[in-house]
């Protein structure tokens, strides 16, 4: 699926990630191999499904070590930063101290839900968030217990498990814009256009495919649809901006965990919309 190109640093930055997360969704792309399957995150303070997640993030407090942190760093300042995502629902990565690409989408996701403008940089407003950090708005306050909720406006998917937010994730949707693309699909060579756009709307999750799936517009990675052919699934470059032909973007270590938590009919709520600089 195409993505424009980010300008100076944040180009840099969305190349981070395409080296770093290693696999591809394009029709080029090669299955990954070996890719070993990475930790959920861990559930935060709060053990009833009545207590609500702005009362259980304000239970998550913890003392940050307030270096300085570039995409590259290495050390236990690192491993801190990790662990502190896992704890509060984010998608890290192992905690080995090392600031690559997975912990960089994880970051984004953090410093969007807390009101800070995504950056690669964990400085002193992002160790402050972290120490105390906010819940995700609930886009649907009465909603299931258990739901994905998509805010097209932060671009970040949220899923709920039993009342609590359980995995938060930065995403890339659809972006907006008309398209037309010409394939082969089921042995002819075919044209299709379209509005890149992700409705906003309530669905649920149907079915889903293990590994990877082509379809007409590219290859989707582990994708679980929700509306028609918009699916959640993982792709090799998640950037800062809708960029999608409507399906939901995630970090593909987050799609290889997101099929073992989110189930078939499980709600998906789609909320806001996204405006550019």
């Amino acid at each position: 699926m195409r993505a424009r190109r980010l300008p100076g640093m944040a180009a840099l930055v969305t190349a981070g990630v395409v080296v770093l997360t290693g696999f591809g969704t394009g029709p080029a792309a090669a299955a990954p191999t070996g890719t070993p399957a990475l930790q959920a995150a861990t559930t935060i303070a709060a053990k009833t499904p009545t207590t609500t997640p702005t009362t259980a993030y304000a239970a998550v407090r913890a003392e940050a070590p307030r270096k300085t942190l570039r995409l590259g760093a290495k050390g236990e300042a690192v491993a801190w930063l990790q662990r502190r995502l896992a704890e509060l629902g984010y998608q890290p990565g192992r905690a080995d101290g090392r600031y690559g690409g997975t912990t960089l989408t994880a970051v984004w996701a953090f410093q969007k839900v807390n009101g800070i403008a995504p950056t690669s940089t964990v400085a002193a407003r992002t160790w402050t968030a972290l120490e105390s950090p906010r819940a995700p708005k609930v886009l649907v306050p009465n909603g299931r217990p258990t739901r994905a909720e998509v805010n097209l406006t932060k671009q970040i998917m949220v899923l709920y498990v039993a009342g609590q937010p359980k995995l938060i994730t930065h995403i890339s949707s659809g972006s907006g814009v008309a398209y037309c693309e010409t394939a082969v699909w089921q042995g002819k060579r075919q044209r299709f256009c379209g509005s890149a756009r992700t409705p906003t709307g309530d669905y649920k999750t149907t079915w889903r495919k293990s590994g990877w799936h082509t379809s007409y517009l590219g290859r989707l990675y582990n994708p679980i649809f929700f509306n028609g052919g918009i699916a959640f699934h993982g792709a090799l470059s998640v950037p800062l901006y809708p960029a999608s032909h409507g399906c939901v973007r995630m970090p593909m270590n987050v799609a290889e965990v997101l099929p073992g938590m989110l189930g078939t009919g499980v709600p998906v709520h789609v909320r806001g919309a996204y405006r550019r600089a």
